[in-house]
């Protein structure tokens, strides 16, 4: 996926790009954008396609590409002093601009299947906070990223107001990704070859409009341990 918009030669070009698109249409979102280098998330020997509108992946390393992230921070609406849960979280870049928006009374959660992408995260946020020039403007909700499988979140597991999956889900898992949210809360997910916002309008009820058509990979089914017992997913408690 991507390649709607033309390629920047540095990342405020890129911007500057979806910007003229209308993939980013608010101040938060683009303020969001240009604080993050998207090219500090690549590995050193990719980055000179950092800012070309296309996905990239190296192993499980994996980047949308910028118009789908810009399509995602549009429907999420974020605001200050929200939760928000990333299932899928891989390299962090998308939790650190969503942190940018959510302040020091926020919520930022992070679920990644692979051990080693969840190591690469930590590290790209320590980067970030020790050496980007962007930090000391805004006030940020550090991310916290965790291991495992998002279809075993434990089920005491706290609702959220905002709530994205960067995988593709099937339509039978979709309750289950309704149901992380709270009331008036919005989840944005790519559900059946569309990427797809789904507002909680009521306990059980549902608003859902199709963005646009995306390709991402599945979900990858849970696997179970020789005891029969599948490994449930603690997030950090907090208080909504």
């Amino acid at each position: 996926m991507g390649g709607a918009v033309s390629a920047g030669e540095d990342n405020d070009e890129l911007i500057d790009n979806l910007k003229e698109a209308q993939y980013i249409r608010t101040e938060r979102v683009e303020q969001a954008f240009r604080a993050i280098d998207r090219a500090d998330y690549y590995l050193e020997e990719f980055k000179d396609n950092a800012y070309k509108d296309l996905a990239w992946k190296h192993g499980h390393i994996h980047l949308s590409a910028p118009c789908i992230y810009s399509e995602v921070m549009e429907a999420l609406d974020l605001q200050p002093g929200l939760s928000f849960l990333n299932l899928g979280s891989g390299t962090g870049y998308l939790s650190s601009m969503v942190g940018l928006i959510l302040g020091p009374f926020g919520v930022n959660h992070g679920v990644e299947l692979h051990s080693e992408v969840t190591e690469y995260a930590r590290r790209k946020l320590d980067l970030f906070i020790k050496t980007s020039d962007s930090f000391d403007k805004f006030e940020f909700c550090e991310p916290s990223f965790v291991t495992g499988n998002c279809l075993e979140l434990s089920p005491d597991c706290t609702q959220y107001d905002r709530v994205y999956c960067g995988a593709g889900v099937q339509k039978e898992h979709e309750d289950y990704m309704k149901n992380l949210l709270r009331v008036g809360g919005i989840l944005v997910m790519p559900l059946e070859e569309k990427l797809t916002k789904i507002t909680r309008t009521g306990p059980s009820a549902w608003e859902t409009k199709k963005i646009l058509a995306v390709s991402f990979a599945p979900l990858i089914q849970p696997c179970h341990s020789e005891s029969g017992q599948s490994r449930l997913v603690q997030l950090r408690k907090y208080k909504g």
